[in-house]
């Protein structure tokens, strides 16, 4: 299975339309959603945020597209499509449009949305997927750039830091970092 390699953003306008896209590579459907949403609220302004995933979380596949208003099926699907075409999974694309003042047509539309997610995923770097879990670390303040240097290293993140009498942070971690941070002393590793 291949997904992208990294989070990142496209622009390029069509017909005086700025189309921009919107990518990251994401491991559950509640992720893909925060993101469209995160989004949505950066270009609250923008005439349309469409979007599309595909991903496996726990066994279920979950796959997604929505035309945000414009025409049915010229934005979400032709996304939708690029990403089955490319093979890619475990990733959310939103294409976002300032409409600019003419008018594309629905083939047009189609094409420029379908664009927006190539580009989108070409950018970002199509690789081989490494399945990632969700887990709570619980770890004392002397652990911090030990447990973020590993982390790091394997390409993995931090979704959330506390602090407290002790760390805790939620992570999403490969393989190689979960079985790292398993061989700590005092690093406490909690399957959500």
């Amino acid at each position: 299975m291949q997904t992208i390699g990294r989070e990142c953003v496209i622009e390029f306008e069509e017909k005086k339309s700025k189309f921009m896209g919107y990518i990251k590579p994401v491991i559950s459907k509640e992720e893909a959603e925060r993101f469209i949403q995160m989004v949505k609220e950066k270009h609250y302004d923008a005439t349309h945020n469409c979007s599309a995933y595909k991903l496996t979380e726990n066994g279920q596949e979950y796959f997604k597209v929505d035309d945000d208003g414009e025409p049915k099926g010229t934005a979400g699907k032709p996304m939708g499509d690029i990403i089955t075409y490319m093979e890619v999974e475990n990733l959310v694309v939103v294409a976002t449009r300032y409409f600019g003042g003419i008018k594309l047509g629905a083939g047009g539309l189609v094409r420029a949305y379908a664009k927006t997610a190539k580009l989108a995923i070409q950018e970002a770097g199509i690789i081989e997927y490494i399945p990632k879990k969700i887990y709570l670390l619980e770890f004392s303040y002397d652990k911090v750039s030990e447990v973020e240097q590993i982390i790091y290293k394997n390409g993995d993140e931090i979704q959330e830091k506390g602090y407290n009498d002790r760390v805790m942070y939620k992570v999403i971690l490969s393989e190689n970092s979960y079985n790292e941070l398993n061989e700590k002393k005092d690093v406490i590793i909690i399957d959500i």
